[in-house]
Formats: C-alpha cells, structure tokens, sequence
C-alpha cells in the first residue's frame, strides 16, 4: 500500500505527465495548423484523405492521455455550489478525454461537412457530435474549477477560460452553420482549443503545486479560560 508521501509523489509525477502530454498535443496541432495554406476548422486537420490526419490523430490521442492523467492526479477537487458539485471535476474532465477518444477515432469525411443536409453522414455525425460534447464537458469542467473552495487564483483562471471557450467556439460554430466567415470561424475555433488544452495544463500544474505544498496543520482550540477577576 502506498504512503501518504508515495501517493502524492505519484500524483504529482502523473499531473506533470498529463501537463505535458497536453502541451505537446497543443505545439503539435499549431504545426499541422501551419502546413495547411487554406481555411480550416480544427476538425478538417484530421478528415479522410487529409495528409495532416494521421499526425492529427496522435494530437487528439495526446490530449485524451493528457486529460486521463490530470483527471486522476486532480481527483477531489469539486465545486461549492450544490448542483456543480454533484461530481468533481475530474470526472468532467474525464468524460471530455473520453469523448475526444471518440472523435480521433471516427474523424469527419473529405470537407468535415456539417452532419446536416444531404451530404451527412453517420461518420460526420458521430465526429461533430462527440466533438462538440467534448467542448460542452470541458467548459462544464472549467466552470466546477471556477466554485472550487480554497483556489482563489484557479477560480478565477478557470471562469474566464470558461466563458472565453464557450464564446468563441459557440461564433466559431454559428459561422460554420451561416457558412460565413469561415476563415474567421476556422480560427475561432483553433483559438478555443488552445485555451481549453491551456487551461487542463494549468488545472494540471495546480496539481503538481498542492502536491507540493506542507499539508497545514490544525491546531483544535483549547478550553477558553475564564476571565481573572479584577480588582474592584
């Protein structure tokens, strides 16, 4: 069995594991980002017959190996509030990695259409669909992180990643759905996943620094002392 000491090591070693899994994720997805010399949403890095997807598949499988690792190592950590407090926020994060797994498994066809209309398909739909849950868990994760008790500084961190997330990729998305501005789109959306994956580094890096931290030490107050009388 593992000592209290042992068991933080590892989860410290395991939260810097999955920080850098993540970040790695990130650097690599900007470089194909850069090979490509047209307007692309995230998810066309990875369509059938890109020469980007295979590469694009490791990136999205990074992220998921980062998500499980910091998932695990930030265990406990749930928000104050009764109804985001229901779960941690580790199980969010966790179901965000799980949903990634999905869609680097099942990518978008040739184009990533819209899973609308009569060019959509099943493929399409599984991909777009477990892609957009898995953004909808992260911003879940972050917004539990935001009502965490006792992390002033993630709080705030997480609350603004959160609704920038939300935001961008929800124009980024109506802009795919107008068929407008798609390059504008594209970027919106690139610029809503490097935050998100920022930010499971960051969540991360909380980790590995409370792993650090002394555990504080309580002292129980003792039996208060009745007042000496004073003179008259």
């Amino acid at each position: 069995m593992l000592t209290h000491t042992s068991s933080t090591l590892l989860r410290s070693v395991v939260a810097a594991a999955g920080c850098a899994t993540a970040a790695a994720a990130i650097v690599l997805i900007w470089a194909l980002r850069g090979q490509v010399d047209r307007a692309v949403y995230v998810s066309e890095l990875g369509a059938d017959g890109e020469p980007t997807a295979a590469l694009f598949e490791v990136a999205l499988l990074l992220v998921v190996l980062g998500g499980a690792c910091v998932a695990w190592a930030g265990r406990g950590v749930r928000a104050s509030v009764r109804l985001l407090g229901a779960w941690t926020v580790s199980t969010s994060i966790g179901v965000a990695a799980a949903l990634f797994l999905v869609a680097s498994q099942v990518p978008c066809t040739a184009g990533c259409p819209l899973p609308v209309g009569p060019s959509a398909t099943l493929q399409d739909a599984v991909h777009t669909s477990s892609a957009v849950l898995a953004f909808a868990a992260a911003c879940v994760a972050m917004l539990q992180a935001s009502f965490a008790a006792g992390h002033r500084a993630l709080r705030v961190l997480s609350m603004s990643c959160g609704l920038l997330v939300a935001l961008v990729a929800a124009a980024g998305g109506v802009l795919s759905l107008l068929r407008f501005a798609t390059e504008v789109g594209g970027v919106l959306e690139f610029v809503a996943t490097s935050v998100a994956i920022c930010w499971l580094v960051v969540f991360g890096g909380s980790t590995v620094a409370r792993a650090g931290r002394p555990a504080a030490q309580v002292v129980a107050p003792g039996p208060r002392r009745a007042a000496a009388p004073t003179a008259a």
